[in-house]
């Protein structure tokens, strides 16, 4: 099967949702404060507007925003949720969330840690015996949350070129326990602890330690968790189902001969606990002031989330670790904001906060193109007029 979300490969982890690559030109490097001080300019609904109007950089069919925080609140919608019949996004369409998925299986797995009912330290293997090779010891729970596992590449997976080859493996079948064994063949790429790279076969592992561990599904334990007491009644975890019901905004992908073809219907099975939860921008925005605020996790593991590794622990190729558990920290404007990026074909996504929660976004766009690294545009044009103080 295709990777759906882009988050599963490695390479492309740095390349698209490092600092850089998910800001562009807006960003600068990432600060490790947990807060900024930095002033925030006054919300502009016109420019906010324009920002998410402009469906052409990247190419896509529909956009929403919604802008949150004790600086000011905001919200707005583009384009169609439906081409076929021209529809207008709505505040209740649901969309595919992508990696931001992982923020919630973080948020479950850190209460199971707080329960005394899995530790940080335990060893994956000892927790899912039979699953990672002998070699694989010394990769901890840890070391998956935060991306420093140094599990190795996928081997034997279709890596479609072109949106042609995404629609002829749209359907394929993957269980767990198949795609954790694409990525165990060779050695561990790096020592687990020492370096990081963005992976998520890390969160496909990790909802399998939430399955081993309560007995259910990872799904189940994310909707008694989260979900429920949240009162996130337009988020679900599909499961085996391919489909979103209810309202929802259709992804699309353009065709070699130019026309549009809806790929909403599509088998997520190989996202299974890293990219699958079907949300709303409400919802994931409900989702960031509950953690944030403390309303899920007690505080010594609400700081894990908050926390990058340490300084010599830097991404392969070089720059500052920026993953910490379940969150990737950004600086934009001298503005640090924590949260999560997503996507999957037709589908992209972006929830961030500053820590204090004076600015937060929840934005939810549609790129109808191959992943050529154009795709973040919309995000760094959002970011940035989030985050610069302009002068008269």
């Amino acid at each position: 099967m295709t990777s759906p979300c882009v988050t599963r490969r490695g390479v492309v982890g740095a390349a698209l949702l490092g600092t850089a690559g998910l800001f562009a030109t807006a960003a600068l490097p990432a600060s490790r404060a947990y807060a900024s001080a930095e002033p925030l300019p006054a919300l502009d609904p016109t420019r906010l507007q324009a920002a998410i109007d402009d469906l052409r950089h990247p190419a896509a069919t529909a956009a929403q925003l919604r802008v949150g925080g004790t600086a000011g609140h905001w919200y707005g919608t583009s384009g169609t949720a439906d081409v076929r019949t021209e529809r207008p996004v709505t505040s209740h369409d649901r969309v595919r969330i992508g990696s931001i998925t992982k923020v919630f299986v973080a948020t479950v797995m850190l209460q199971l840690v707080a329960e005394g009912r899995i530790s940080l330290s335990a060893p994956v293997r000892r927790v899912l015996p039979g699953l990672l090779p002998a070699g694989f010891g010394g990769v901890t729970v840890a070391h998956l949350l935060n991306h420093t596992s140094g599990l190795p590449d996928h081997v034997g997976i279709p890596e479609p070129e072109t949106a042609e080859d995404v629609f002829r493996h749209r359907f394929d079948h993957w269980t767990p326990q198949e795609w954790v064994a694409t990525a165990t063949h060779g050695p561990l790429k790096f020592t687990p602890g020492t370096k990081q790279e963005y992976r998520g076969i890390n969160y496909v592992l990790a909802a399998l330690i939430i399955d081993e561990v309560t007995g259910r599904p990872y799904g189940e334990a994310v909707e008694a968790r989260v979900l429920r007491p949240l009162g996130l009644d337009h988020t679900t975890v599909p499961a085996d189902d391919p489909r979103i019901h209810g309202p929802y905004v259709h992804g699309y992908l353009t065709m070699a001969d130019g026309r549009l073809r809806d790929v909403s219907t599509y088998d997520q099975s190989s996202a299974r606990g890293e990219g699958d939860i079907i949300s709303t921008t409400t919802d994931v925005d409900r989702m960031l002031v509950a953690l944030f605020s403390g309303e899920l996790l007690p505080p010594e593991m609400l700081r894990l989330m908050f926390t990058l590794p340490p300084d010599d622990v830097r991404m392969l190729d070089g720059s500052p670790a920026r993953y910490s558990t379940g969150l990737q920290q950004a600086t934009v404007n001298g503005v640090t904001l924590w949260g999560k990026t997503g996507e999957t074909y037709g589908y992209k996504n972006a929830a961030f906060s500053t820590r204090d929660q004076r600015r937060r976004f929840v934005l939810a766009y549609h790129p109808t193109t191959a992943r050529n690294g154009e795709e973040s545009q919309m995000v760094a044009r959002v970011a940035d007029l989030l985050t610069r103080t302009r002068t008269p």
